[in-house]
C-alpha cells in the first residue's frame, strides 16, 4: 500500500510523509526529470504508479493544482503527471504523446490538449499557462486548492528556534561576563580546570578534580560546563538530574571505563540540577569517582551542605558563582542589543536596538540573573518585530511598558530565598524596623508563601525578641495565628501585617531567650549537668512504692506558706547557686557606625 502524499509547505510539491523532512533539509530540490521516453526509475518522494494508474481509468474529471509563479507549468505538470506512469517503468500515456508532439521542446509548449488511450480513459487532460493545472489522479469532486507561491531564498531561511537566552551563551572564557574572583587570572577554578585544560589533558600527572558549581539561576553555570567542554580534549557528556535516571548515569559509567581502557582518554560528566537526585541516587557516583573513571562537573542552585552527600562533597570541590552584578548584566544585554540589530534590518552601530537607559532598567529589575535579564529583553525585541513602525531604537518608555506582564516575582517557597526572606523579616522585626519587616512580608506572601508559616514564626518572634518588654504581643501572636488558620488568603494579609508592625514597634527583651540558650548550653557541654540526679524530695510518687522509697517526702508545698516561700533547693546537688537567668533586657554595646551617623 502506497504512502499518503503531503503537500511541501515551501514549494508546494507533493511527497510522502517520510520523505517531506528531507526535501526541506535539502532546500526543495525539484523532482527528477525522465532522460527519454522510458524513465528507468522514479525518485521515492514522487512514486505512486500504481495506484494512480487504478485512478486514471476511473477519473470523472480533473481536479485544479495551483502552480508556482517561478516555475514553468510544464514542469509541474510533468513533476504530477509522471506519477501516473504504469508498473513497466514507461512514462505515463498522455506523457507519451506530449513527447511526440512534432518534437517541440516541452518548455515551449504553452497550451496543448493531451487525449489518453482508450484503455486508460477517454476523457482530455488539457495544461495551460493559467494559475492551475489539471491531473487526472483525483475524483472530480474534490475541491480546487489553491497553493501559496513558491518562497523567495529569505523565507527559506528558517530561523533558530531556541530561546534568545540559549543562542546567546560565550562559548569561550574571553566572551564570558562575570565571576571573576573564578574565572579570572586569579580565580580558584581558572588555575586548575577551566583555562588549562589543554595542560590538564596534555599532562601525565594533571588531573582535574571534581567539582560542584553552586550558584543562583542565570549566573554562568551550565556556560562554564560548556565552555569546559569546548575546550577541553576529553570526552566530555551532559545530563541533567531532572531527567536523566540512575540507569543513565551507569550506562556513562560503562561508557567512560571503556573509553579510558581504550584510548586513554578521560569523560567528564556534567550534571545539571545535581541536587534534584536523592541521597541514595547520589551514592552511585562515589566508587567511580574514586577510581577515577569520570571527572563529575555538578551544577546545583541549592546549598550543597543540606542537598548532597557528605561522601560526594568530600570527593569534590565545591565552587560557589554569585549574583551577577547589574554592569555585568547590562554589559551582557548591550552586546546582545548590537548583535540583534542585524536580524531586524536596522543599523544600530555601537548603541544597539535598545536606548542606554533601558538596558540599565533591565539589568537592575533582573538582580543578578542574567537569563531573566536576556529574556525579558528578548519579549522587547519580539514587540520590535510585531509593531508596523517599529522604531531605529527602543526607549525606556516602550521598554517599561512591555516588561509589565512579563515581570516575576523571585522568590522560591522550597529553596534558600524562603531561608532568606524569614531570616530578613525577624531580623527586621528585632531591629524595631516596621516599613522594612512590612517589605519582606509582602514579598513572602506575593510569592506564594504558606501564610501558617509566617504566623508560626511571628509567634516565636513575640518570645524570643519582644518577650518580659511587652507581655501582650505574645497572645496577640497566638490569636494572629488562629485568625490565618482560619480566614486562609487573601483575608488574612492584614492580620499578619498588623502583627508584624506591632511586634516591629514593642519594645524588645531578650533575657528569656538568652537564659534558655544558657541552659541549653549547660546541658550539652557539661556532663555534669546532663546527668544530675533529681533529688528525691521534687520526685514524683504516683506509686506506694515509690512513697515508701521517700520520693517527694520531705517536699513543702509552697502554697501552704506565707507569701510562699520556703528554705528549699530545686538544682541537683552539686548545682547549687546556678544562674542562667541575667537582670539586663539587653546589651551595653554602643554601635560605633551609630555615632558616625549622629555626627
Amino acid at each position: 500500500m502506497s504512502a499518503p502524499l503531503v503537500i511541501c509547505p515551501i514549494c508546494g510539491a507533493r511527497t510522502t510523509e517520510a520523505d517531506v523532512t528531507r526535501h526541506l533539509d535539502y532546500g526543495c530540490p525539484p523532482p527528477p526529470e525522465p532522460a527519454s521516453g522510458r524513465a528507468s526509475s522514479i525518485a521515492p518522494i514522487f512514486a505512486r504508479a500504481k495506484r494512480q494508474q487504478s485512478m486514471i481509468s476511473s477519473a470523472a474529471a480533473p481536479v485544479t493544482v495551483a502552480l508556482s509563479e517561478s516555475g514553468s507549468e510544464d514542469d509541474a505538470a510533468e513533476s504530477s503527471i509522471s506519477s501516473s506512469g504504469d508498473s513497466t517503468g514507461k512514462p505515463p500515456p498522455h506523457k507519451r504523446a506530449k513527447l511526440d508532439n512534432d518534437g517541440a521542446s516541452p518548455k515551449s509548449v504553452r497550451s496543448r490538449t493531451l487525449h489518453s488511450p482508450d484503455s486508460i480513459s477517454h476523457t482530455p487532460v488539457s495544461i495551460k499557462k493559467a494559475s492551475v493545472y489539471t491531473t487526472p489522479c483525483e475524483p472530480a469532486s474534490a475541491p480546487k486548492l489553491a497553493l501559496p507561491p513558491t518562497p523567495t531564498p529569505a523565507l527559506r531561511h528558517r530561523k533558530d528556534p531556541r530561546p534568545l537566552a540559549e543562542r546567546a551563551r560565550p562559548t569561550s572564557l574571553n566572551d564570558f561576563v562575570g565571576q571573576a574572583e573564578l574565572v579570572g587570572s586569579h580565580g580558584k577554578a581558572s588555575a586548575n580546570c577551566l583555562v588549562r585544560t589543554e595542560d590538564i589533558n596534555t599532562s601525565a600527572e594533571g588531573a582535574c578534580q571534581s567539582m560542584i558549581l553552586w550558584g543562583p539561576p542565570g549566573v554562568g553555570k551550565t556556560t562554564l560546563a560548556r565552555i569546559f567542554s569546548a575546550t577541553t580534549k576529553s570526552r566530555f557528556v551532559e545530563l541533567s538530574a531532572t531527567i536523566a535516571s540512575v540507569a543513565d548515569c551507569k550506562k556513562v559509567f560503562d561508557e567512560a571505563r571503556n573509553e579510558l581502557r581504550l584510548t586513554g582518554r578521560r569523560t567528564y560528566l556534567f550534571l545539571d540540577e545535581v541536587h534534584r537526585f536523592t541521597r541514595s541516587q547520589q551514592d552511585i557516583f562515589l566508587p567511580f569517582l574514586e577510581r577515577g573513571d569520570i571527572i563529575l562537573i555538578g551544577a546545583t542552585t541549592e546549598n550543597p551542605s543540606f542537598k548532597l552527600n557528605s561522601a560526594l562533597l568530600s570527593r569534590c570541590r565545591v565552587f560557589q558563582l554569585q549574583k551577577l552584578s547589574d554592569d555585568d548584566v547590562y554589559e551582557i544585554l548591550r552586546r546582545l542589543s548590537v548583535s540583534c540589530a542585524a536580524d531586524y534590518g536596522i543599523d544600530a552601530g555601537a548603541t544597539g536596538l535598545v536606548a542606554d537607559d533601558a538596558l540599565r532598567y533591565l539589568a537592575e529589575l533582573c538582580t543578578g540573573d542574567a537569563r531573566w535579564g536576556i529574556n525579558l529583553l528578548e519579549t522587547v525585541l519580539k514587540s520590535l518585530s510585531a509593531s508596523s513602525s517599529p522604531v531605529p531604537q527602543i526607549p525606556l518608555s516602550r521598554v517599561r511598558d512591555e516588561i509589565k506582564r512579563a515581570r516575576m516575582l523571585l522568590y522560591d517557597r522550597v529553596g534558600d530565598a524562603h531561608y532568606d526572606a524569614i531570616s530578613a523579616l525577624h531580623k527586621s522585626v528585632r531591629g524595631s524596623a516596621p516599613d522594612a519587616a512590612l517589605y519582606y512580608l509582602a514579598r513572602m506572601l506575593q510569592g506564594g508563601e504558606d501564610p501558617l508559616y509566617v504566623a508560626r514564626r511571628l509567634v516565636r518572634m513575640a518570645s524570643e525578641d519582644v518577650g518580659l518588654a511587652d507581655e501582650s504581643c505574645f497572645p496577640f501572636a497566638v490569636a494572629t495565628y488562629q485568625a490565618v488558620e482560619r480566614l486562609g488568603m487573601p483575608e488574612c494579609d492584614v492580620a499578619l501585617a498588623h502583627c508584624v508592625v506591632k511586634l516591629a514597634r514593642a519594645p524588645k527583651s531578650v533575657i528569656i531567650y538568652r537564659a534558655y540558650n544558657a541552659a541549653k548550653e549547660a546541658i550539652a557541654s557539661e556532663p555534669r549537668f546532663a546527668a544530675a540526679e533529681i533529688p528525691v524530695h521534687l520526685r514524683n510518687a504516683p506509686t506506694k512504692l515509690m512513697k515508701e522509697l521517700g520520693y517527694g517526702k520531705e517536699y513543702k508545698y509552697n502554697p501552704d506558706y506565707k507569701d510562699g516561700r520556703v528554705a528549699q533547693e530545686y538544682f541537683p546537688k552539686g548545682l547549687e547557686h546556678t544562674c542562667f537567668l541575667g537582670t539586663e533586657h539587653l546589651g551595653n554595646n554602643i554601635d560605633p557606625d551609630l555615632q558616625q551617623a549622629k555626627l
